[in-house]
């Protein structure tokens, strides 16, 4: 029987370590405008039920209609009731983020995983159910053609998780946006401003869809969390995002180059994260942490041979590379 456990590769019960690279949270955050914010919420009190004025501001920033958008509990939380409702198969482009498989396994449905575009149009279009692309990839990085995104949408029912997409600048963003525009477009924006413990995610459907919202527990999300989607999409925080990326992107090829130095093969892609080939994941992985370092063994994915860092600190990365020297 498949584990219905989550398994991420990454946070574990121990204490947090002195550097954790596992997260692919902006390790410029947390954002002080958002996290303002989150402190102002009065959490003595339930929120609107109906989420109203939260659905209000994310459509009004989208430029859609309140009727499409759909909060929940961060990501993985939407991904499973995504699931429930979108009935059938499900069907991933892999190696991606365990949760869609774990998902499948939870509601009691067959998981088809395709390794290339090609063959996950061609089997997306005869297995009635719902399609999970992670846009960009997690873990590798990969940007998925446009015009495949916007295909796939139109065959079958298809959800673009959209968690790093801001985090690869705003012309790429709205690149993605226009290519998903028919499907269902999952936003989990803790990472991109750096506050990874609240738990706060939305969708926006290709059209409306009360079904999707009422699957939810009632309160799924609290005042912090709503505070939380609220600050995002004002100005001062989308300020703060984009001039940060030109400092991530600097970082991230740094520590492409010191790792490739250390002769092992990398993978970059646009976002915060990048991996690297390190044979035995799983030993690293477990030998970096006890030298109080975190990265994310990828055997999650299906990739056991490779490790998933983030793109940190000059001063970060030199403890990260002094510690891969002792493991490897």
């Amino acid at each position: 029987m498949h584990s219905l456990a989550p398994i991420h590769g990454g946070t574990d019960s121990l204490p947090d370590p002195a550097y954790d690279f596992s997260s692919n949270a902006n390790a410029l955050g947390p954002c002080p405008w958002v996290l303002a914010a989150v402190r102002r919420a009065d959490v003595s009190r339930y929120p609107d039920p109906s989420y109203t004025r939260i659905r209000d501001t994310i459509a009004q920033f989208h430029g859609t209609t309140p009727d499409r958008i759909v909060v929940g509990a961060g990501a993985s939380e939407l991904v499973l009731r995504l699931i429930r409702r979108l009935k059938g198969a499900v069907h991933q482009l892999a190696p991606t983020f365990s949760e869609y498989s774990r998902g499948a396994h939870v509601a009691g449905r067959r998981l088809i995983s395709s390794r290339s575009p090609g063959a996950f149009l061609r089997r997306h279009s005869k297995n009635v159910g719902v399609g999970f692309i992670c846009w960009p990839n997690n873990p590798t990085g990969d940007l998925w053609p446009l015009e495949f995104v916007s295909e796939a949408a139109e065959r079958a029912p298809l959800v673009v998780d959209m968690a790093y997409a801001s985090l690869c600048g705003m012309k790429t963003n709205q690149a993605i946006e226009s290519a998903a525009a028919g499907a269902y477009r999952l936003y989990s924006p803790n990472k991109a401003f750096g506050l990874t413990g609240v738990r706060a995610a939305y969708v926006i459907a290709p059209r409306p869809d009360q079904g999707l919202a009422s699957l939810a527990p009632s309160w799924v999300i609290g005042q912090d969390a709503v505070n939380f989607l609220e600050a995002v999409c004002e100005s001062p925080a989308r300020e703060w995002l984009t001039q940060g990326i030109p400092q991530l992107r600097r970082w991230r090829a740094q520590l492409a180059r010191s790792l490739t130095q250390l002769g092992l093969e990398v993978r970059e892609g646009p976002a915060t994260f990048l991996i690297a080939r390190v044979i035995d994941a799983t030993r690293i992985a477990a030998d970096l942490r006890r030298l109080d370092v975190r990265v994310r063994d990828c055997s999650s994915f299906g990739l056991s041979e490779w490790i998933r860092a983030s793109a940190q600190s000059t001063a970060a990365q030199k403890v990260l590379i002094t510690a891969l020297k002792r493991v490897l």
